[in-house]
């Protein structure tokens, strides 16, 4: 028996759309948003009347990125129905940043096998029309779908959707507090003062911002980019929220915005008609993720899933680091280009080639977990004009727990797209010291952050830390001198010893000074 020939999948359509209205009567949901993208993607195929219909009804595959924004009881057949199509193939991601490059990677993967003819996959956010709609008294927002389950979207604040667990006894594990986590980490290895990580990180936002001011679809469009100067002095419109992260070392999420992309083959589009430049070709990715536990992870100063992640999206993909042209690496916080740089030899600031064709999250705006679709649709078209042959997206989810990398190119490749993804769904490999859920004695930090309330003032302390034995332990701080001395913008915390003992209710608390009798 002849094996059937391998197809070979190409973007053929991209399209995003932007609301940037937040008043009450503007408000169009979520799914509303996906549809206007795809029927963009469709129109980007530049066919004629009669073969886009012909495009449209040969959609058999549908994959959406879940979002924050609402709860719907189906998506994706709610897509397909208003596609008038009745795709084999529907999915629904998880919660996660890498969701795009992965939902992309599987719908190439599928064109590959024969097992998928043309396939969409979307994604978008109304979260921006959702604040405003709650802010005026209109829930649900008029005209909005009927909310399935319990009607409410995801919330970035929300603690307690992680459930009982050493993080959330400790009030710990939220985006805004494990990143952080990792910088401090990051800087501490690295040998950086903090005056100089700061400064490093505000040059990269500052860099990544002069990148969104010059992008139509950026949500801050219009206004000009936030200097550097601006990013890292702490204000009144810059308040700090985690140590080291003020307000715009953050990811903005109150966006409306969508976007899709759609893949077929080279046959299927030379049947239809479609013109070769258009055609960008998915080579190949890769993706993995840690422990969903921050805290059971070997350390705080790298990602071995960001790091396999490329190293496998690119070999997968048959190219080396330096055939990558541009690149767009996920960008809610500092730390993750940060790694992805130093996993690649590449500087942290002033690199030669881009790593950022939005903008970042915080610039551009983070779409919820759909981020890197928009950096996929940006990368679709840069290829397109010719001056970049290959490009690398970089998707990040979770607690910098999910990673898929993808990579594309203007010219065809020289092998089928890869059969599998080379690497686990969870990297199990990695050693990982043990951790007391109840610690007490000599103890030493490991990171660290400080939560701010709004009014500038240090809230609550959020300590990783080394038993003498080599233990590790979650902690929040024992006293406010503690918490004091964990707020220095001069001194290192990182490496400083100190006690830890558990409190009446349960939580480990770490002071600086021998901790007497609690």
């Amino acid at each position: 028996m002849v094996a059937a020939r391998r197809q070979t999948p190409i973007v053929v359509g991209v399209g995003d759309i932007k609301n940037r209205s937040t008043k009450v009567e503007d408000a169009i949901e979520p799914m509303q948003l996906m549809l206007q993208a795809i029927l963009k993607a469709i129109q980007d195929t530049n066919l004629s009347a009669s073969a886009t219909k012909e495009l449209q009804s040969k959609i058999d595959s549908v994959g959406v990125v879940n979002t924050w924004t609402w709860v719907y009881s189906d998506l994706p057949r709610l897509i397909s129905e208003e596609l008038h199509v009745k795709p084999k193939y529907q999915v629904l991601s998880h919660h996660g940043g890498d969701s795009p490059a992965k939902l992309f990677g599987q719908a190439a993967r599928r064109i590959s096998l024969g097992e998928s003819k043309v396939a969409i996959v979307t994604g978008g956010e109304a979260l921006a029309s959702l604040g405003a709609c709650a802010a005026a008294g209109k829930l649900p927002p008029p005209g909005w779908t009927k909310s399935g389950e319990s009607g409410k979207g995801v919330s970035v604040s929300d603690i307690s959707r992680f459930g009982e667990n050493l993080g959330t006894l400790h009030s710990v594990g939220l985006p805004i507090h494990v990143y952080p986590l990792y910088e401090n980490a990051f800087r501490a290895h690295r040998r950086q003062s903090i005056q100089e990580n700061n400064n490093e990180s505000a040059e990269l936002y500052a860099d990544f911002a002069k990148v969104a001011e010059k992008n139509p679809l950026a949500w801050n469009f219009g206004e000009p980019a936030a200097t550097k100067e601006i990013i890292a002095t702490v204000s009144k419109k810059n308040r700090m929220i985690c140590f080291p992260y003020p307000l715009l070392m953050n990811a903005f999420n109150n966006v409306n915005l969508a976007g899709a992309c759609i893949l077929t083959s080279t046959d299927y589009a030379r049947e239809l008609g479609i013109s070769e430049d258009r055609w960008i070709y998915p080579l190949g990715g890769a993706g993995t993720s840690d422990s969903r536990n921050f805290w059971e992870r070997p350390n705080f100063h790298s990602s071995a899933a960001i790091s396999k992640s490329l190293d496998e999206g690119l070999k997968s993909s048959g190219l080396t680091k330096e055939q990558i042209d541009i690149f767009d690496f996920y960008s809610c916080f500092p730390i993750v280009p940060k790694l992805a740089c130093q996993h690649l030899g590449m500087p942290m600031t002033k690199q030669s080639k881009p790593i950022t064709l939005l903008g970042g999250l915080t610039s551009f705006g983070g779409a919820g977990n759909n981020y890197s679709m928009h950096a996929l649709i940006e990368m679709v078209r840069e290829l397109r004009k010719g001056k970049a042959r290959n490009g690398l997206v970089l998707a990040n989810g979770g607690m910098v727990t999910y990673q898929y990398v993808v990579c594309l190119s203007n010219q065809p490749p020289n092998s089928p797209y890869p059969d599998l993804n080379p690497l686990p769904d969870l990297l199990e490999d990695q050693r990982v010291p043990t951790v007391d859920e109840k610690a007490e004695g000599e103890a030493v930090i490991e990171t660290y952050t400080v939560e701010f309330n709004r009014d500038g003032s240090p809230e609550r302390a959020y300590i990783v830390g080394r038993l003498r034995n080599g233990h590790r332990f979650l902690a929040n701080e024992w006293d406010e001198n503690t918490l004091k001395q964990l707020v220095s913008a001069v001194k290192e915390q990182v490496g400083r010893s100190g006690f830890v003992r558990k409190g009446q209710d349960g939580r480990n608390l770490f002071a600086f000074n021998e901790i007497g009798k609690l």
